[in-house]
């Protein structure tokens, strides 16, 4: 492995150290973002399934 690979790999795993104890600190703030993610996803799921709908009805 060359001194790029060995580096990215140290960054990769410092990163995901920092990342899992930010996630570990803001648990409560986490579940809420990811609540806010879902409800966000089913509303543009619903608007293409509408459209798509829609596009097949008028053919």
């Amino acid at each position: 492995m060359d001194k790029t690979g060995v580096a990215s790999l140290i960054a990769g795993i410092i990163l995901l150290v920092l990342g899992a104890y930010g996630v570990w600190i803001f648990l409560p703030d986490v579940i809420v973002f990811l609540k806010g993610v879902i409800g966000i996803l089913a509303i543009l799921i619903g608007i293409f399934l509408l459209i798509f709908g829609a596009i097949l009805v008028k053919d």
